[in-house]
């Protein structure tokens, strides 16, 4: 039976089991993916193959970074086919090549930052990169509350933001992103919103009624549209409301929202997320979510079990 999510242009024909793991493979949980200008897709999950690395069709070509992280974080695709990972409990971000090789790393593996003292970094999440001059943005993330400007080289810039929920301020920075103009948009995810700086760190703007944004990717030829996985509620009070986060929304660079795609409520049916944490397109439209359903619900379960974590949603029309 075929699943649709979204309505009209948004649309999309939902694929549960696209990603074709060889037997006694798992991926526990996808943290992020990444799409490059092939449309080959890197899973960056925390099994034991931290990147898996598909076909356009779902075959697995290689995989990867089996020693090299703590846990999984964020993947960015660089203009040059470079990835940047990062690894949260590491407390790095580093670039590599697309099979593997790195070629750079920020910050030191295993040793953090000083809680909230806005040096980097403790606990970072994201990369993006400015479309113009390379420069590199990196969310800080769970123990900061900062983002962070290096040039491509890697020497630091400068970095801003802190603790609160003024604009400018942050609650968990979790993801950031750029435009084609060079504007760095960031996911405060517990102040649910996300807010819009240009490139000198100057706040412009905030978009509001987003339940804690979690995921966050950037793309278009011609109008750019963000996509925003939202998290549902982790309190025990509220955890089953319906029609609060766990989905995944499509906005306009304005701010506007176009569409959302899910269920009201969590579940393991194909039209349901349970905790959508990273997303990318492809050259044709296509979305790939991959969801922390493993840390959100599967591991509180009895008995405790893996669960969807990964799929793709196929454009229609």
């Amino acid at each position: 039976m075929v699943t649709h999510v979204g309505s009209g242009e948004f649309t999309y024909e939902v694929l549960v089991d696209w990603a074709k793991l060889p037997e006694g493979w798992s991926f526990i949980e996808v943290a992020d993916v990444a799409v490059d200008s092939r449309d080959r897709v890197y899973v960056f999950n925390r099994g034991e193959h931290p990147m898996i690395v598909f076909d356009r069709d779902g075959n697995v070509l290689t995989s990867w970074g089996e020693t090299l992280f703590k846990r999984p974080h964020g993947v960015t695709l660089g203009p040059d086919d470079t990835l940047y990972c990062v690894d949260d409990l590491g407390h790095t971000v580093s670039k590599f090549t697309l099979d593997g090789q790195v070629l750079m790393t920020l910050g030191t593996r295993g040793q953090a930052a000083p809680f909230q003292s806005g040096l980097p970094f403790n606990r970072p999440t994201k990369v993006a990169l400015d479309p113009k001059t390379g420069d590199i943005y990196v969310a800080d993330g769970y123990g900061n509350s900062r983002v962070h400007k290096y040039s491509p080289d890697g020497e630091l810039l400068f970095s801003w933001g802190e603790p609160g929920t003024d604009p400018g301020e942050f609650n968990v920075v979790h993801s950031v992103c750029t435009d084609r103009d060079g504007h760095v948009y960031v996911a405060d995810r517990e102040n649910h919103r996300v807010q819009v700086f240009d490139s000198d760190g100057n706040y412009l703007t905030q978009w509001s009624n987003i339940h804690r944004p979690c995921g966050m990717h950037i793309e278009g030829n011609g109008q750019q549209l963000c996509y925003i996985g939202e998290l549902p509620p982790k309190y025990p009070f509220n955890e089953n409301w319906p029609n609060v986060g766990r989905r995944v929304s499509i906005y306009t660079l304005k701010g506007k929202r176009l569409a959302r795609l899910g269920d009201i409520l969590s579940g393991n049916q194909p039209n349901q997320f349970w905790a959508p944490h990273g997303i990318a397109t492809d050259s044709r439209g296509n979305i790939y979510v991959g969801e922390v359903s493993w840390s959100f619900q599967g591991r509180t379960m009895d008995p405790p079990r893996e669960l969807r974590s990964f799929r793709k949603l196929v454009k229609a029309g």
